[in-house]
C-alpha cells in the first residue's frame, strides 16, 4: 500500500470517527449539506468529494446587513494531514467565485464576486483548536474576516454514540460595528450529523449550524 493509499485511507477512518467532525472535505464519493447562520452572514453548502483532497460545491450566502446574495461555485483543497497517535491536525485552502446582487431595499445589480480563505484544525477526543480566515468581495470592496475556536468534550463518547462538545469562537470583522466578539456554542453530533448553537452578546446575534454527510 503507497503513501497516499494508506492516507486516504486514515482520512476515511477519521472522517467516521473523530469527535469532532466538521470537515470541509468528506469521504471520496461523499456528499454534504451544510447551513449555517453567523452574526454577518447566513449560508448554504453543498460540496461532493471527488478526491479525498478536493471537494467542489455550490453556494449561496446572504449578508444580511447589506441585503447581499452570492451565489457562485467554492472549491476546498486539502493541503495537509498530520497524524499522532491522539490527534490529527488539518490545514484547509478555499475559494469561490460567482455574482453577487442586491435584494429586498438593496436595488443594486449583478456584478462579479469571490471569496477566498484558509482553515486548520487540531483535535483529540477531548479538546479541539481552530482557525479560519477569509477575504471576500461581493462588490462593495474588500472585506476580510477571522475567527478562532477551542472547545472541549464533557465526555469522550463511543463511535455511534451522540458526541458533545463545549465551546468558544472568538472572531475579528473590522468593517462592524462591533470588530471583535465572542460566542460561546455547544456542538453535538451523531453519526453523518453535525448542529451547533450559540449566541453572540455583543450583537444579541444567534449562531446556528447544521452539516448532514451522505
Amino acid at each position: 500500500m503507497n503513501f497516499k493509499t494508506l492516507a486516504a485511507a486514515a482520512g476515511l477512518f477519521a472522517c467516521a470517527v473523530s469527535a469532532a467532525q466538521a470537515r470541509p472535505v468528506s469521504y471520496e464519493g461523499g456528499w454534504t449539506v451544510i447551513a449555517e447562520r453567523d452574526r454577518a452572514s447566513s449560508y448554504g453548502l453543498v460540496h461532493y468529494t471527488p478526491h479525498y483532497e478536493w471537494s467542489v460545491g455550490l453556494r449561496t450566502e446572504w449578508m444580511r446587513d447589506e441585503d447581499l446574495l452570492f451565489t457562485g461555485l467554492q472549491a476546498t483543497h486539502l493541503v495537509h494531514r498530520w497524524f499522532a497517535p491522539d490527534s490529527q491536525a488539518n490545514l484547509y485552502a478555499y475559494a469561490g467565485a460567482g455574482e453577487a446582487h442586491g435584494i429586498d431595499a438593496n436595488p443594486r445589480g449583478s456584478e462579479a464576486a469571490g471569496f477566498a480563505g484558509v482553515m486548520a484544525d487540531w483535535e483529540t477526543r477531548r479538546w479541539f483548536v481552530s482557525y479560519e480566515a477569509r477575504i471576500s468581495d461581493f462588490g462593495a470592496g474588500a472585506d476580510a474576516m477571522q475567527a478562532a475556536r477551542i472547545g472541549v468534550a464533557p465526555y469522550v463518547g463511543d463511535f455511534g454514540d451522540l458526541h458533545t462538545w463545549v465551546m468558544v469562537e472568538i472572531d475579528q470583522r473590522p468593517e462592524r460595528d462591533e470588530p471583535v466578539t465572542a460566542t460561546p456554542l455547544l456542538r453535538f453530533f451523531k453519526g453523518p450529523a453535525l448542529f451547533e448553537i450559540g449566541y453572540t452578546p455583543a450583537e444579541d446575534e444567534a449562531f446556528a449550524s447544521f452539516i448532514y454527510r451522505f
